[in-house]
Order: C-alpha cells, then sequence, then structure tokens
C-alpha cells in the first residue's frame, strides 16, 4: 500500500488535471462559444475582420476550447420532419435518357422512320415511330442501351424495360431499379441536407433517416423552423438549358420535350427551353459569393472537367444563340453565347442582394436536392423552453450531489470527506470527456449524470466496507486498508462490466435519447471506477503517510 509507485501518482493526477482542463471551458459557455464561432467563421470565409478577431481573443488559444454541446430539448432550435418524394427522381432520369436514345433511334431510322417522344406517365419514356411495322428492331436497340443493375437486391435485373404499344417505343424503370433508386435518393438527399447545414455553421444537428422515405432533421441553437426550412427546403436546381423560343404568352403550347418557364428579371417574360439539360448543378465543383462588371451581387461558379467540356462544346456551335441558366424552374438569366467558353467558369448574375448571392452560392455548393420535399412536421422549440430543462437538471443534480456527500460523511466520516473529493473530480471528468469527444448533452444525458452521481460512491462502499472487514482480523491499518482495495476490486469490476455492457446495447440499439442517456452513463461508469480505484486510493496514502494513524474509523 505504502509503496504505490511514483509513475502511478504521477500518470493518475496527471489524467485528473487533463480531465478538469477540459471540462473547464463549460463553466464559461457562453465565452467559449463566441470564440469559437468566430474561429470557424474566419476559417469558413478565409478573412478576419477586427469584430471577428475581437470574440476570437475572448478565450486564451492555449486552453482547450472544446464544449459539451446542448441538445435541442435544451438548447433550443427547429425539428422537421421531411418526406422525400422519391417518385420525382423517376421522371428525371427519364429526361436524362431520351438524348441516349434519341441517337440510337436515329440509327435505325431507315427501318422505323421518324420518331417523335410522346406524352405519358413521369415513370415512363414514349416514343412514337411512323413505321410501327418495324417496331421490334427499334424496342430491340433501346433495350442495348440498359445495363445491370449492382445491388445486392438486384442481381441480374436491367435498369430499365422496353416493351411496344401500337406504334410506340415505351420505355420503364425495372423494379428493381426503383428500389436501387429510392435508396439512393434518401441517402442523396441525407448527405445533401447534412452539408446544408454544416455550411450554415450549426454545431451538432442530428439528421437522420426514419422508414422508407422521410428524414428526421434537428438543428439546436437555429432561430426558427421556417429558417431551417429556407435552409435545406429549397432544391436549389441549377441547370444550363437550350433556349428554343420567347414568348409573353405562359399559355403558349410547347413541344413535347420542352418546358415554358418564366423569366425572374423579366415580369410577363416566358422562355421555352429543351428540358433535357447541357450540364446541371451536378457538374459544379465550387460556387462563391461575387460581384459582377456594374458592381452587383453575383455567384461565380466552376464546373468540373466532365462539365467545362460540355458547356465549352455547347458554346462553341451555338455562337449567337441565347443560353437558359434554370434555378429552381425559374430562368434567371438568358444571355447570347458571344464566344466560345472554353475555361469551365463563368457567374450568374440576377436581382441580388448580397445576402441571397451568399445564400445561393451555399445552396450551390451543397448540390440538389435530388427531389423534393414535403414537411410533415415542424416545430420550433424556444431557449427558453431549453433554460427551464437546464435548471431543472441542475436542481436534480444538486439535490443528489449533496445527498450523497452528506450520505457519505455520515457513514465514513473522514473516508468519506475522501469519498467526496474523488466523486467531485468524478463529475469534472464526465463533462471533461463529453468536451473532449464533442458529444451533446440532452435532458436524458443529464439523468445519465444524475444516475451516476449515485452509482459512483457504491464501489468506494464496497472498498470501506471491506477495510472494515479486515480491521476486525486484528491486521494493521496499512495492510488493511491494501487488503480492501484488492479484495473489493473483483466485485467492483464485476459490477461496473454489466453495467456498461448494458450501456453498449442501449447505444447502439437505441436512437435519439436513448443514446444520450447510454453515453452519459457510459462515461460515468468508466470516470466513477477509476476515481474510486485510483484517486481515492492515492488521497487515502497521502493522507496515511502523513498522519501514519494506529488505528482507523471507518
Amino acid at each position: 500500500m505504502l509503496d504505490f509507485p511514483v509513475w502511478k501518482r504521477v500518470l493518475i493526477w496527471g489524467l485528473c488535471v487533463a480531465g478538469l482542463l477540459f471540462a473547464a471551458p463549460n463553466l464559461f459557455y457562453s465565452r467559449v462559444e463566441t470564440h469559437n464561432d468566430a474561429v470557424q467563421a474566419i476559417e469558413r470565409t478565409g478573412t478576419a475582420t477586427p469584430e471577428l478577431e475581437a470574440e476570437a481573443g475572448g478565450w486564451p488559444s492555449f486552453l482547450p476550447s472544446g464544449l459539451v454541446n446542448l441538445g435541442l430539448d435544451l438548447r433550443g432550435g427547429a425539428h422537421l420532419l421531411a418526406e422525400v418524394h422519391v417518385t420525382d427522381v423517376y421522371a428525371d432520369r427519364m429526361d436524362n435518357l431520351w438524348p441516349e436514345v434519341r441517337n440510337a433511334l436515329r440509327a435505325e431510322r431507315d427501318a422505323i422512320g421518324t420518331i417523335r417522344r410522346q406524352d405519358g406517365a413521369p415513370d415512363e419514356l414514349r416514343i412514337r415511330v411512323s413505321r410501327p411495322e418495324n417496331i421490334q428492331q427499334a424496342v430491340q436497340a433501346v433495350a442495348d442501351l440498359s445495363s445491370p443493375i449492382v445491388s445486392l437486391t438486384g442481381v441480374g435485373a436491367r435498369d430499365f424495360e422496353v416493351t411496344s404499344e401500337g406504334a410506340d417505343i415505351v420505355v420503364r424503370l425495372s423494379e428493381a431499379e426503383m428500389t436501387a433508386s429510392d435508396d439512393r435518393t434518401m441517402r442523396q438527399s441525407l448527405e445533401i441536407i447534412r452539408r446544408r447545414v454544416d455550411e450554415a455553421g450549426t454545431r451538432e444537428p442530428t439528421i437522420q433517416r426514419q422508414g422508407e422515405d422521410r428524414i428526421l432533421i434537428q438543428v439546436p441553437g437555429i432561430g426558427s423552423a421556417q429558417e431551417l426550412k429556407d435552409l435545406i427546403g429549397t432544391t436549389a436546381r441549377l441547370t444550363f438549358n437550350e433556349v428554343t423560343g420567347r414568348t409573353t404568352d405562359e399559355h403558349q403550347p410547347v413541344q413535347p420535350g420542352e418546358a415554358l418557364l418564366a423569366s425572374m428579371n423579366e415580369p410577363g417574360t416566358f422562355y421555352a427551353v429543351d428540358t433535357a439539360p447541357v450540364v446541371s448543378g451536378e457538374d459544379l465543383t465550387d460556387a462563391q459569393p461575387s460581384f459582377d462588371q456594374n458592381g452587383r451581387p453575383a455567384v461565380s461558379f466552376r464546373f468540373n472537367p466532365g462539365g467545362a467540356r460540355r458547356f465549352g462544346d455547347y458554346t462553341a456551335e451555338h455562337i449567337g444563340e441565347p443560353f437558359a441558366i434554370v434555378l429552381d424552374d425559374e430562368v434567371i438569366s438568358a444571355p447570347v453565347i458571344q464566344s466560345h467558353i472554353a475555361g469551365g467558369s463563368g457567374i450568374i448574375t440576377g436581382n441580388f442582394s448580397v445576402e441571397e448571392s451568399t445564400q445561393l452560392a451555399v445552396l450551390l455548393r451543397a448540390g440538389a436536392l435530388p427531389a423534393e420535399m414535403t414537411f410533415l412536421e415542424e416545430r420550433t422549440i424556444g431557449p427558453e423552453l431549453g433554460a427551464d430543462s437546464i435548471r431543472a437538471g441542475a436542481l436534480a443534480c444538486a439535490v443528489a450531489f449533496v445527498a450523497v456527500l452528506a450520505f457519505m460523511l455520515a457513514s465514513y466520516g473522514l473516508f468519506g470527506i475522501f469519498a467526496n473529493i474523488a466523486l467531485i473530480i468524478n463529475i469534472g471528468l464526465i463533462f471533461g470527456l463529453l468536451s473532449l469527444i464533442g458529444a451533446t448533452l440532452t435532458l436524458p444525458g443529464i439523468a445519465g449524470i444524475v444516475l451516476t452521481i449515485g452509482m459512483a460512491v457504491d464501489a468506494n462502499v464496497l472498498i470501506f466496507e471491506r477495510i472494515k472487514e479486515e480491521l476486525k482480523t486484528a491486521r494493521g491499518p496499512a495492510r488493511a486498508i491494501e487488503l480492501g482495495y484488492e479484495k473489493a476490486l473483483s466485485a467492483i469490476a464485476d459490477a461496473n462490466i454489466t453495467t456498461l455492457i448494458t450501456a453498449g446495447i442501449l447505444y447502439f440499439m437505441g436512437s435519439g435519447p436513448v443514446k444520450g442517456f447510454a453515453i452519459t452513463l457510459g462515461i460515468g461508469i468508466i470516470t466513477s471506477v477509476f476515481t474510486a480505484i485510483y484517486v481515492t486510493r492515492l488521497i487515502v496514502l497521502a493522507w496515511f503517510a502523513r498522519k501514519r494513524p494506529k488505528t482507523l474509523e471507518v
């Protein structure tokens, strides 16, 4: 007992000091949060204004600045449940397939005659031929364009099926491809929403899939559900389309494969455009707010190599013709191509404010949502509710803490004080670890901390009771303390390992609030065992080496 190695003492106290240092920023939550937000803003924009520098200097840079993130129920924020219209992607797929099908049928024109796209269901592509007697030859030519699906659930299936109905060739997605498409749409929607929320600088959002076609979005700290909807609900679908006509009649009929879109900057003007885009927002590699040559807010963009090549080839072949830049089915600009644009970059101008150009750049950088979303639930949770929860949780922690301190003091006297010191360090270590891993604290998480406070002294109770048993066998104080810690270790390990396993199961199989409870419970178990076995042992060792008592009162 008295020969506890020096290196162990240094390591144990070092871990305690490090844990308390990582926990310290939470005592100055608002100040450190302002510092972190300013640092993130400087990193995101690459510029440091005097205001941002002053806010970033509000906390010493050499100290840890990690915080325990407050969840939606504590900090307030926005809650949305969105339904993704996965079937919208089918129509886009048919539109994108049409140019390829058209080229394949042109090679068969001698046998099938002229071809014309017909109106049909959104999830099908219907083409009429003038010589239906040879339609099977055309069907085979189109079917050869299909490809196998790379999917565990669709092994051996093709991505689309081709049939004939009278003089019409009908192309439809296969069932396996629709299933795979739905899954891709949901995955892409999740990723794009996450990127958009991250671009806005919010911390620790909850974005997860629910069921087949729903997404749960919870963002702490955001002002309102409408603000969150404005951020993620806009599809920001940017395309560059060929202009086939211009009119002031919004009811003017257009050819199949074309659409009549309103102009953003020219009220009462409508453009007929080819629905198959030359390039789309998916080809963008960057978009940044900027100013045009007249000093008006604009958005500059740059394409990837594939998009730059298609954009360059089109501009080279259509010099002197208008070219529509379409955002969310509205023509924001239709400039005339003056020359070959080979660099793969350009600028979007319109009646933007600085805020609108910045927001548009964020949405374009994050990518276009693949399908429209309908918000089934939307709630704004005010910070007052979170403040009430924090106060209630803090009161519960304080009551539990004081009650445990009083019980240990009354039951074990001086050794109870040692256990209480370890309990205080234990709470600091819990918050230090939560800050280190960037965990989110929710109301169930506070419940886990309160439970930990009650459980943390269990190990000390086992140790102290064991020391009492050893003292009854007429052993000396030093030997009784040493055996008390050694013989209680197995019981402490068994009890806490089973609880830790339960916390792990709750974390991996639970979701939301259950995970928050499991995280604080699991961390609390680890820190309470550490403080009970090692920290109290060091405190008792230091006291015993100084006092050298002949008897013990435990």
